[in-house]
């Protein structure tokens, strides 16, 4: 999926809807709590990896290997005792085309970075950058570790509100529609609700608690699958 086509398809969804395409997909769900310095802020792009030793020269290097629409994946191994982005590498991130940046760890210069007004999500911020130099690690700009995850240019990230998200470029043309029947299908749910008629209802909640009743190796997803329910998957 091209960038212009993933930005357009992901606006009218959240991460939330994407993870629950994964479910349904049975495609692990990789993803981490990281925050928008500017709330509201959304993130969608190739992930553009770089493992953070100490020096911003990592992602300088990044950017002359990235391309218009990529997103900057910082690997700061989750740090709380120092910041690895500021306001100067947001900048230069924003003039080499990047759609943004995501961090595992902390960012500072918060109030430069909301002026700049490209989207970044981390860790938090904490006023003091790195005072180390350490080797950098073999393959620094092929992978990054996010929480538990390890990421390439092989994926996509997603950011919203709810945390980042991380997809196979391969399987983003199968999961986008699934997410989008989702997507109708919980909004369909919700505009019932505002008319009347419960979530119990509509999802024939005393019918699964009589069935269980009778086979309680019976589950509630399973229940949903049978009727089409989309409020856990």
């Amino acid at each position: 999926m091209e960038h212009e086509e993933l930005r357009r398809r992901f606006a009218t969804l959240t991460t939330a809807h994407l993870a629950d395409a994964c479910i349904r997909a049975r495609v692990p769900v990789r993803c981490a709590s990281l925050t928008a310095v500017v709330p509201g802020g959304r993130l969608a792009g190739r992930v553009s990896p770089a493992v953070h030793a100490g020096s911003v020269d990592v992602f300088l290097e990044a950017f002359e290997h990235a391309a218009p629409g990529d997103v900057l994946v910082v690997d700061n191994g989750g740090r709380a005792d120092e910041s690895c982005v500021g306001d100067l590498v947001v900048l230069e991130a924003k003039a080499a085309g990047l759609a943004g940046i995501a961090i595992w760890g902390l960012h500072r210069d918060t109030a430069d970075i909301r002026q700049i007004g490209l989207p970044v999500f981390s860790l938090g911020a904490i006023p003091t950058g790195p005072q180390r130099l350490d080797d950098r690690p073999p393959g620094a700009l092929e992978a990054a570790t996010v929480a538990e995850w390890t990421v390439s240019r092989e994926d996509v990230v997603l950011a919203d509100d709810d945390g980042v998200l991380f997809i196979p470029a391969s399987a983003a043309g199968d999961l986008f529609p699934l997410a989008e029947t989702i997507r109708d299908t919980e909004r369909r749910q919700a505009d019932r609700i505002r008319l009347g008629a419960s979530l119990r209802e509509q999802v024939g909640f005393a019918a699964y608690l009589d069935a269980r009743s009778r086979r309680p190796s019976l589950t509630f997803r399973d229940h949903l699958r049978a009727v089409g329910g989309a409020i856990e998957e």
